[in-house]
């Protein structure tokens, strides 16, 4: 039995007629979702490796390390999919330093940092906003701040759309996929709001996917759909209580496979193919979780190194010591914000750079005299290393 997703609707645009796509509302219906066989093997070994990073997690001194680069690498990896240049390391140094290489990329990753710190914020609050379209808009506001500075346009940020968009091509007529016309955007999205918040006896982790699908098929926004619409699942999965805190960065999984990615999306719309996305995406959940238990594992080995280096060294002090109990999250230093990290003197923050660099713990990386950066080389490499797979 065939299943129906959505409907056409002709819309002009530009002087041409485009078909418009307008979503069912979700659950997939007629029939409905197979879960039993294939999905319930996925679900269960997805749902163990995110079993095993929540424990390789928890093997680490201090999870504010483990929050603080996973976060950053979603977010590097979220805008990467959507064709930023910025690495990791451009990201750690603009934090330490206000400089960057690829300013404006730079800029987008920090503000889905931003973005997602909000929305977490908002959600753990007794008053805050809850999981709706009202708190993706705040969210999107605030990943899209200064966007149209910089791409050129008025991107709206945190605004619904009120005109057709499309997806691919130059225009709509040649389009990948036209998204549904803006008059049926807020319905749409109220009745994904309803979902969320309903009943549905489906597995948490697979209904993350379904949303996600969802969104990204009613595409709201003028720009950022995405990021947002992957930020969503982060979002689910902590809300449902599958994860405690979003140390799962699905967007490498998706990078790596961003071809099928899109197509199985577009399955979905065009035949209905609800199994093979829901597959393919716990195929990508299971894969991001082992990459995390390996950084995890590497972080662990690690610091629990250069601990060891430090502490039988003669001329570790109190402050080198501490210092570098914060690098995990700030791998990236200087002398005065060593020192506001420390709360102590530019003289005893230049010794304990000093110490951490003779033991080969920091690197110089400016290559200046003055104003000199220092980076935890060997951490950046054990966070970033699964980078080269696929």
């Amino acid at each position: 039995m065939p299943r129906t997703t959505g409907t056409y609707r002709n819309s002009t645009v530009t002087g041409e007629t485009v078909r418009a796509f307008v979503p069912a509302a979700l659950p997939p219906a007629g029939p409905s979702l197979r879960v039993e066989g294939p999905i319930d093997a996925a679900c269960a070994r997805a749902m163990a490796a995110i079993g095993k990073l929540e424990v390789a997690a928890s093997l680490v001194p201090s999870t504010e390390w483990f929050l603080y680069g996973f976060v950053r690498k979603e977010a590097v990896l979220t805008s990467q999919i959507e064709g930023t240049e910025a690495t990791l390391r451009d990201v750690l140094e603009f934090e330490a330093t206000d400089h960057a290489t690829h300013e404006d990329d730079v800029a987008e990753v920090c503000n889905y940092v931003e973005a997602l710190t909000y929305a977490r914020r908002e959600l753990a609050k007794p008053k805050g906003l809850p999981l709706s379209a009202r708190l993706l808009c705040e969210a999107h506001r605030r990943l899209m701040r200064d966007a149209g500075t910089r791409r050129g346009g008025n991107k709206k940020p945190g605004v619904i759309r009120t005109s057709q968009n499309w997806v691919g091509g130059t225009r709509p007529g040649n389009a990948r996929f036209v998204p549904p016309p803006a008059d049926t955007v807020p319905g749409l999205l109220a009745n994904l709001d309803r979902w969320i918040h309903g009943r549905d006896p489906l597995p948490p982790l697979v209904k993350a996917g379904l949303a996600h699908v969802q969104f990204e098929t009613i595409h709201p926004f003028l720009d950022g759909n995405g990021r947002i619409g992957r930020l969503l699942i982060t979002l689910l999965l902590e809300h449902w209580g599958v994860m405690r805190s979003p140390i799962l960065y699905l967007s490498h999984s998706v990078k790596r496979h961003q071809r099928e990615y899109y197509d199985r999306l577009s399955a979905v719309r065009t035949d209905g193919d609800w199994e093979g996305w829901t597959q393919f995406y716990l195929a990508c959940v299971e894969e991001a979780a082992e990459d995390g238990v390996a950084v995890a594992r590497r972080i662990f080995a690690l610091t629990g190194k250069d601990r060891g280096r430090l502490m039988s060294h003669a001329a570790a002090t109190v402050a080198a010591i501490h210092l570098l109990d914060l690098l995990p999250s700030n791998p990236i230093v200087t002398v005065p914000r060593a020192a506001k990290l420390l709360g102590t003197t530019a003289p005893t923050a230049r010794k304990a750079v000093e110490v951490l660099e003779r033991i080969g713990v920091l690197r110089e990386t400016s290559g200046k005299q003055r104003d000199r950066v220092y980076a935890y080389q060997a951490y950046l490499q054990a966070l970033t290393a699964d980078e080269g797979r696929g």
